[in-house]
């Protein structure tokens, strides 16, 4: 009943990314993170790669089919290179795969081709607010039905892209759902703020955006009239988090363990100290716990069954481990792992970031 091979395309794919994560990502990611920029050419070849295009249907241009278990498989890949790097690559799945899921017809035969050009398209969602104790649930930014036109207010952070983006999609309040909307750069009431200064991902441009008095059609809503099924979105997004703090977690780890196989005091490797050799195996035993969670959750998307249980208790489990595999990576460094020469003070401040992403996981 259980069969963990992967697929020939799977394994091509993740083979493919693993060899740019590896050649070109863990090359760039420490000067990426202190300027502040990622390479434009490791972007396009992450783009390149084509993991969104080849879950677009046929019919939009695409070259396949949505799986969510193939898009897991592809984010631990290329989080395993970088996190602020594979956070850019993907920013259009952030629109596209919530109007592969609850796009009316006409919506994705308008906008999905755009995924399928050889270029990253600009586009991006703001969802997380900048409000204590955030819910995704319960937006405080609004959006008011007159006659046929909808008025967005509100703020929203963590807007990755946002300063080139050319089409955002809004989450907002309205009668106590969640809905999306398309909204144009340009019209009236819509501003980007400066870029913000994060903790961690610190290559990944984020911006604040302020929605005042915002007007646009009533077709802009994502869904149609009957909008969407916003927690089974939500699952999706979760879903593909988790992988990527399972592929961080893994990089760390490995770091930490192959520096402690090398580091030799008192006339031995630090591995073959019990303390040390222990925590690397919590750390493995751990890692492959999340990777299961998030697989099964995965594999529930896929199915088409019900995964908002799964989904939470992965969210759970995996922003807990991120931090503490990253944290413990540090430790094995010792002294070293605090120092900036290092990555794991880089891991480590990514790692934070999982419990801020789509709100906590009890809610």
């Amino acid at each position: 009943m259980i069969n963990f091979e992967l697929d020939q395309e799977q394994k091509m794919l993740t083979d493919a990314i693993g060899r740019l994560a590896q050649e070109r990502m863990r090359k760039v990611f420490r000067d990426a993170d202190e300027e502040g920029i990622i390479p434009a050419d490791v972007v396009k070849a992450g783009w390149e790669i084509g993991v969104l295009p080849t879950s677009i249907p046929e019919a939009y241009g695409g070259f396949g089919d949505y799986s969510v278990m193939t898009g897991v498989l592809a984010a631990e890949a290329f989080a395993w290179g970088d996190l602020a790097a594979t956070l850019h690559v993907m920013t259009p799945n952030l629109v596209a795969v919530p109007l592969m899921l609850a796009g009316t017809e006409a919506q994705k035969e308008a906008h999905l081709p755009l995924f399928c050009e050889p270029g990253l398209p600009n586009v991006t969602a703001a969802l997380t607010e900048p409000v204590i104790q955030f819910d995704p649930r319960k937006l405080k930014t609004t959006a008011v039905l007159e006659n046929d036109t909808y008025v967005l207010n509100g703020s929203k952070s963590f807007v990755p892209l946002a300063e080139n983006a050319e089409t955002f999609l809004i989450y907002a309040n309205e009668d106590g759902r969640t809905q999306a909307f398309f909204v144009p750069r340009g019209v009236d009431g819509l501003t980007v703020g400066a870029r913000e200064k994060l903790m961690g991902v610190r290559a990944l441009p984020t911006f604040q955006v302020k929605l005042e008095n915002v007007k646009i059609s009533a077709v802009n809503k994502l869904g149609g009239s009957e909008g969407i099924d916003f927690g089974r979105i939500l699952n999706h997004s979760r879903v593909a988090l988790g992988a990527l703090a399972v592929g961080m977690a893994r990089g760390a780890f490995e770091y930490s363990r192959d520096y402690a196989k090398e580091r030799v005091q008192f006339g031995e490797p630090i591995a073959h100290r019990q303390s040390i050799a222990f925590m690397l195996a919590e750390m493995a035993m751990d890692i492959d716990a999340a990777r299961l969670l998030v697989w099964e959750a995965a594999w529930q998307l896929d199915q088409g069954k019900e995964a908002t249980q799964s989904a939470a208790v992965m969210k759970y489990y995996v922003d807990d481990m991120v931090l503490s595999v990253c944290d413990r990576a540090l430790q094995v460094l010792g002294g070293y792992g605090y120092i900036r020469e290092y990555p794991v003070e880089l891991w480590l401040r990514n790692a934070r970031a999982f419990a801020s992403f789509d709100g906590m996981a009890i809610v």
